[in-house]
């Protein structure tokens, strides 16, 4: 497995913290989260961070003067998550060495794909394998072994898993499987995620040595948030 880009959010509101945090490590990244000014340097000098997706209204300083701190010294990617949409404060930003400027309230998926354009050419890593009990997943080759028995996957199962796997059983919603396996497609809703579960659940099944096999349960169903691995089934 190689090395995962690390994003560091600098936001003082825990309902932003809450939605992006599970959202960034469904897709394979490693997250770290301050509330102020003071407390993002500090993490940027403990941790190798490879992008920072920072707010303006901090409560210790202006989010401005953390972009002009960095760019003292780093050309980490720098994305700007704020409230204050003028013109003006836009070319402040990017004159201070931002790299781009979300204003809020925000798209989940376009803020991944801007996030997705500014860790461009920086070595995006990806999770190549993964094995645990009688499970091991071959990502780049997009095959399945269960018990002995192989099988391929499909890229957006593919995606689907990794997504799962990388909450660690942890319940991922619908909306952070749709921004990881459909990130592109505004249409997406939690039907295609159901589909894609079924999906993979026949494939799952038919791979297993008994149908009274714990592993059956793998992929589990939580009503009303989303789905999680069972990793403790393998």
């Amino acid at each position: 497995m190689t090395s995962r880009h690390a994003i560091l959010i600098v936001d003082d509101e825990e309902q932003i913290q809450r939605m992006l945090r599970p959202t960034l490590l469904a897709q394979d990244y490693d997250v770290f989260a301050a509330a102020d000014g003071g407390e993002a340097l500090s993490l940027l000098q403990q941790h190798p961070i490879s992008a920072l997706i920072l707010d303006l209204g901090l409560p210790d300083r202006d989010g401005k003067e953390i972009i002009a701190h960095v760019r003292k010294t780093s050309s980490v990617p720098i994305i700007v998550l704020s409230a204050r949409g003028s013109v003006d404060e836009k070319v402040l930003c990017l004159d201070l060495g931002a790299n781009d400027y979300v204003a809020k309230p925000f798209p989940v998926g376009e803020l991944l794909a801007r996030l997705r354009v500014a860790l461009r050419g920086r070595g995006a890593p990806s999770l190549d394998q993964f094995s645990q009990g009688a499970l091991s997943i071959d990502f780049a080759k997009r095959r399945l072994a269960l018990h002995g028995r192989q099988f391929r996957l499909s890229a957006r199962e593919c995606d689907l898993l990794k997504v799962l796997l990388r909450a660690n059983g942890e319940i991922v919603g619908h909306q952070q499987i749709i921004a990881a396996v459909w990130p592109d497609n505004a249409g997406a809703d939690a039907q295609y995620v159901r589909v894609l579960v079924n999906q993979l659940r026949q494939k799952l099944e038919t791979s297993l040595p008994g149908a009274d096999f714990p592993g059956a349960n793998f992929l589990v169903t939580e009503p009303g948030f989303g789905y999680r691995a069972a990793l403790d089934v393998l």
